[in-house]
């Protein structure tokens, strides 16, 4: 449904991000915009140069305009999408008639990239809003008109059918089509969900081309990404929930007080809230949807111990705020099936190098915690991102049972070869690239949920199923 209608005069901005449609629930959403001074990102700029990469991947210390062709800046890169001055409107207008709901002319924010985000409330739950968002210039003059829609959630209530999809893993370099990105995206348009969960590392701030050790480099790569075709359709059109991880927010398996180059994680978790469409209130949260459903999304790195430190009852990734928050509501909800969403698996298996989640012994005192607290709930699965290959585990002293979504990309995955005696907790293992989609409906009046991997073509290559009178 994407569409664009051209302005009757030549202006000085466009859309060229398109706009993301975020955080929706039975009565709110939050719409994320931003102006810019070219229709498409520049693909034909200078390609960057990549002095000492090993090095640099390391440290992140180098400057960054040192990737720069001499004689180039930042908006003659390929890839390039500079933002604009102007001003945006936003008018939702439900699908099945009634007043619209309008947000006025309100300029663009120089400072946060360009971007405006608007958090709408007072819709009515389970209905269908067409979105348009207009532009214009800084001198009045009227710019591209962008249009898009989403469905608000049913009230907690609701018995009514359900289907989502989870990705993780998605840098640019490692898009499977060159001209529109990543092929999912196509994929599971097919499939109309009514909403995405993306886990983390919606970019890779730490991989080359550019390696993204500045604020400036760090949201070029976010306007590059969402600047392809596929993402900028896709998101124009399905509803999503952004989880930040650690290569979209500073390098791999970062800690709160790093840094990478000259940006601070800080910096780094202000920039993600900017470019995403952000939640009123903590990045963790939890989002019902009908009578069915409650999902839970986690924060991993702004609460977490860092990683080297010994493990032990103070050692945490989640905090203990969180942890209390997330212990509480789960008990007070009544929902069919619970999902945990982690940017990090709590099960795995993992690398045996790695200790960066719960599913490692760095993190094995609060890991046995939260595996006792799911464990014991018949009603409640995880699924996670972070991992470059799709699985299905049962862990075995517990019983939690996780859902690994697998990269963005086939040329994404890899990492990991299952080891001997891992089949009696990893049911299911595949070394490529694609997506989770959750069904959750009634059969003979019985809520049952499938939890299917998909490849990036679309294809289901396994499916699991709970049944709400069989757990």
């Amino acid at each position: 449904m994407f569409l664009a209608l051209l302005p009757s005069a030549f202006a000085a901005v466009f859309q060229g991000n398109g706009f993301k449609i975020g955080e929706v629930t039975a009565n709110s959403v939050v719409i994320w915009t931003r102006l810019t001074t070219r229709p498409e990102a520049n693909w034909s700029g200078a390609p960057f140069v990549m002095p000492n990469v090993e090095r640099a991947v390391q440290t992140g210390n180098f400057d960054w305009h040192l990737q720069l062709p001499s004689g180039k800046t930042l908006a003659d890169m390929q890839g390039a999408l500079p933002g604009a001055a102007g001003e945006v409107r936003v008018t939702l207008r439900p699908a099945t008639g009634g007043a619209p709901i309008e947000r006025g002319w309100t300029a663009v924010e120089s400072q946060h990239d360009y971007t405006r985000q608007f958090a709408i409330n007072a819709l009515k739950p389970e209905t269908r809003y067409k979105v348009t968002v207009e532009s214009r210039d800084a001198s009045g003059t009227a710019g591209p008109t962008l249009e898009g829609g989403f469905a608000t959630a049913p009230i907690a209530g609701r018995v009514t059918p359900v289907q989502f999809v989870v990705v993780t893993c998605g840098d640019y370099p490692r898009r499977d089509d060159l001209r529109n990105g990543h092929t999912i995206y196509r994929s599971m348009l097919k499939l109309s969900p009514a909403f995405l969960v993306h886990t983390g590392d919606v970019e890779y701030f730490d991989k080359a081309d550019p390696i993204g050790n500045s604020p400036e480099l760090a949201r070029f790569k976010f306007n590059r990404l969402f600047a392809l075709p596929f993402q900028r359709s896709f998101h124009l059109q399905v509803p999503a929930y952004f989880m930040c991880d650690d290569h979209d927010v500073l390098k791999n398996d970062c800690w709160p007080g790093q840094n990478y180059g000259s940006l601070t994680f800080a910096e780094g978790s202000r920039i993600f809230r900017e470019q995403m469409p952000k939640p009123t209130a903590q990045l963790y949260r939890t989002v019902r949807w009908g009578r069915d459903l409650q999902f839970w999304m986690m924060e991993g790195r702004e609460f977490r111990s860092p990683n080297n430190m010994p493990d032990g009852a103070q050692k945490t990734i989640w905090g203990a705020e969180q942890k209390q928050w997330l212990f509480r509501t789960v008990a007070a909800s009544d929902a069919t099936f619970k999902i945990l969403i982690t940017p990090t698996p709590i099960v795995g298996p993992d690398r045996g190098n790695k200790g960066d989640s719960h599913a490692n012994a760095a993190f094995r005192t609060e890991g046995d915690e939260v595996r006792r607290f799911i464990g014991g709930r018949k009603d409640m699965v995880v699924m996670n991102g972070d991992r470059h290959w799709q699985y299905a585990s049962v862990h075995p002293q517990t019983g939690v049972r996780e859902f690994g979504c697998g990269p963005s990309s086939d040329v994404h995955a890899g990492g990991y070869t299952p080891q001997p005696g891992d089949e009696r907790i990893q049911k299911f293992f595949r070394l490529k690239g694609g997506f989770l989609s959750v069904e959750i409906k009634r059969v003979n009046d019985r809520p049952v949920m499938l939890i299917r991997h998909h490849d990036v073509q679309g294809a289901v290559v396994h499916e699991s199923i709970i049944d709400s009178a069989r757990r």
